[in-house]
């Protein structure tokens, strides 16, 4: 029998997770310790994901893969035994709690001690999102169970000292210590990764009320684990309602969101000014553009050069905002659950408005013809097909179709970098779907040279990624160092790419529109120490984000 590659092995394992995610979805239900809930957890260890790091070492805890989830996942989520995943429920006028992650823009709700509700509003993406985290939970809280029992059915002495640390919430000092040390056993980690996992979620915790600290977070998952083993009636069950089953494939919340934007537009009268998308966050054009003008008294000699004065910008944000609200920016923030908010920018009110001199543009436009950026937040994995689909469709009044002036399409966010490093920039020549044979090849209307050099660029194709947990170093190796020759990969720009050319295909935008790809490496998932796992940017990736915006831009307005 011919024997598989670690990467054959790694495609494999990701096409079993979809498909077992996929049917379990359709069914209704799973027990994560069942036969259907071993298949995903078997598919979860075949791969190997980098970013959960020791996973498969059953005599450590993997503690940077702990931190990373638990930034994702709602608070309080390791003590619960009965998961629900709905579709929309009207939840916020009830006496649960509503959870929302550090990291993740979700809802959930507490329902009881041991009930939580996810609402799903992004589609597949979300529910392999949450899926993978629980599977990683499940993974880990299992060898923290076979740590509470030694051979003769006795708690172990390292778990009672744990048990008091738990119901101890003055620990500090020399007392701290010990029980981290204690703790440190346990898991099978050094003190001091121990100690620092500590300090990352205790500092979470007490700025945002995130989670319940790591040594709650050990104790309740050590314990449903044994619950698990010991009373069938309290197995970890994960439920999909009748209602999420009926929405998956429906664009309910996109529809909702992009009426509202096109009845924004054209309220503002601008449904015949020539309009550019740029998904993006919702600072950096807002910044760009508006900074230099809201924060004249911080120029200093004005010499400083566009990322150093954003970087000192940040601390204004309140009063950038202020400035850019009443010369031209129209906020709409998302009240329809699908968690995207929009600004909508008229270049036509911003006469007399200086611009940090690096961003060069000209604006010179006639008024009516001067354009209108519409920026959206990011989506999430498949929901971008979602998004760009009902945004770029015509608008229904009075049963006959509008269209609007659509001229370009940006997209800017974070990616993997496969060749680089953190805070180099990638631009895709092509987005390559993984685990399945579509491909779309990119007109790139951004060019290495746009950018001042400062920065490595990468230029090739992209891998539009199932999630970002799902990822693992011989995988991505041989998109890199095969013919394939990717440079990166990411969870939206293949569904971004397959909408807009269906709406060209349809006759909804115009063959010629202006198409924009450009990505900062948030992360590399091949180096240690690099992972999403290590942790975020930070001002490291100001100037990236910033030098991308500013192409765009000088793209639009020259």
């Amino acid at each position: 029998m011919e024997t598989m590659t670690k990467a054959q092995r790694g495609r494999i394992a990701i096409r079993t997770f979809k498909i077992t995610a996929d049917a379990l979805a359709l069914r209704g239900y799973y027990k994560p310790s069942g036969r259907s809930g071993q298949t995903l957890e078997e598919s979860l260890k075949m791969l190997s994901p980098e970013i959960y790091g020791t996973m498969n070492d059953s005599r450590i805890i993997e503690l940077k893969g702990l931190e990373y989830v638990t930034d994702r996942l709602p608070k309080g989520v390791e003590e619960c035994n009965r998961i629900i995943l709905t579709a929309e429920e009207k939840l916020d006028h009830t006496a649960f709690e509503k959870i929302v992650p550090l990291k993740r823009r979700r809802v959930s709700y507490r329902i009881s001690d041991h009930e939580i509700n996810f609402i799903i509003t992004q589609g597949m993406s979300e529910i392999y999102d949450i899926l993978t985290h629980l599977t990683f939970l499940n993974i880990e809280a299992h060898k923290i169970k076979n740590q509470i029992l030694d051979e003769s059915g006795n708690m172990t002495a390292e778990w009672v000292v744990l048990e008091k640390s738990v119901n101890n919430s003055s620990l500090q000092g020399p007392e701290l210590d010990r029980a981290l040390w204690n703790l440190s056993i346990i898991l099978g980690r050094t003190f001091s990764e121990t100690r620092e996992t500590y300090q990352y979620l205790e500092d979470s915790k007490n700025a945002k009320q995130s989670n319940n600290g790591l040594f709650k977070i050990i104790y309740d998952l050590g314990i449903r684990a044994l619950e698990d083993e010991n009373d069938k009636d309290s197995m970890l069950m994960i439920y999909f309602t009748p209602s999420l089953r009926d929405m998956i494939g429906r664009h309910k919340f996109g529809t909702l969101w992009a009426d509202r934007v096109k009845k924004r537009i054209l309220e503002l009268g601008f449904e015949k000014r020539p309009l550019h998308i740029i998904s993006a966050n919702m600072h950096s054009v807002m910044n760009a553009l508006y900074s230099w003008e809201a924060l004249k008294d911080k120029r200093g000699d004005g010499k400083e050069d566009l990322y150093e004065f954003i970087t000192r910008a940040k601390e204004s944000q309140s009063r950038i905002k202020s400035f850019a609200l009443d010369h031209g920016l129209y906020e709409l923030p998302d009240n329809s659950g699908f968690s995207i908010d929009c600004q909508i920018i008229d270049m036509a009110a911003f006469n007399g408005i200086e611009i940090h001199p690096e961003v060069q543009i000209t604006n010179g436009y006639a008024p009516e013809h001067k354009p209108v950026i519409l920026v959206i937040d990011y989506a999430f994995g498949a929901q971008a097909y979602e998004v760009m689909d009902e945004l770029l469709s015509p608008h229904v009044i009075d049963d006959s179709d509008h269209f609007f002036h659509f001229k370009s399409i940006s997209i800017m966010g974070k990616a993997g970098i496969l060749p680089g490093q953190k805070g180099d920039i990638m631009l895709p020549t092509a987005h390559v779907f993984e685990g399945n044979p579509h491909n779309y090849i990119v007109e790139n209307d951004l060019d290495p040279r746009d950018f001042d050099g400062s920065i490595p660029v990468y230029v090739g194709p992209i891998v539009t990624v199932l999630g970002t947990s799902l990822q693992n170093t011989d995988v991505l190796e041989k998109f890199q160092k095969s013919t394939w020759k990717a440079v990166g990969l990411e969870m939206e720009g293949g569904h971004y790419h397959r909408a807009v050319n269906a709406a060209v295909i349809r006759g909804h935008i115009p063959r010629d529109v202006r198409v924009r790809y450009a990505y900062y490496a948030s992360d590399n998932p091949i180096l240690s120490g690099q992972t999403l796992a290590s942790g975020a940017l930070g001002d490291e990736g100001i100037k990236p984000t910033y030098m991308i915006t500013r192409v765009i831009l000088e793209k639009i307005l020259n």
